[in-house]
């Protein structure tokens, strides 16, 4: 298919079958965001996390997405936030909830705070104590954005069976 800016896009398919064996077992994400990682290069890291989210994120993943999730060396947190949701577990939360208390250089403008507001929600996607009471302390905080946000996923947790 031709865009119209002239270049050719090539399908998942037409992607796979020209280069099946960087896709076996995950591989390329893994490799492209390890060494995106050992780095610290920021354009790098937005590469692998396209490859990771065309082509999914499997657990191998998951401990370099929370190193990564609170680094200051790159622009990609709230695509790693995201990515972290598939994932829910204690060390995710742990490194979603740090996500929640900092906010990065760049993103200093966004008064809406919208990686923390995405790191709370999938928080709030997360079963169990650990997650309920990262929600409940960030209920309690002075920031107003994060305090309605957290509530609204605590109400959603107690209202679902």
């Amino acid at each position: 298919m031709i865009e119209p800016s002239g270049k050719r896009r090539v399908s998942k398919e037409d992607f796979v079958s020209r280069f099946p064996s960087a896709l076996q077992q995950d591989k390329l994400a893994f490799d492209l965001l390890d060494d995106a990682q050992r780095t610290q290069n920021a354009e790098e890291l937005q590469c692998a996390l396209i490859v990771g989210f065309t082509f999914g994120f499997c657990v191998q993943h998951k401990d370099i997405l929370v190193d990564l999730a609170n680094a200051g060396w790159h622009h990609s947190h709230e695509d790693i936030v995201s990515a972290l949701e598939n994932w829910p577990s204690g060390e995710t939360v742990d490194a979603l909830f740090q996500a929640t208390q900092r906010v990065p250089k760049y993103l200093e403008f966004d008064d809406n705070r919208a990686l923390a507001v995405k790191a709370i929600w999938a928080i709030g996607k997360v079963p169990g104590a650990l997650a309920e009471a990262r929600l409940v302390e960030l209920s309690r905080s002075h920031d107003s954005v994060l305090r309605m946000n957290a509530m609204k996923q605590l109400e959603r947790r107690h209202r679902e069976p």
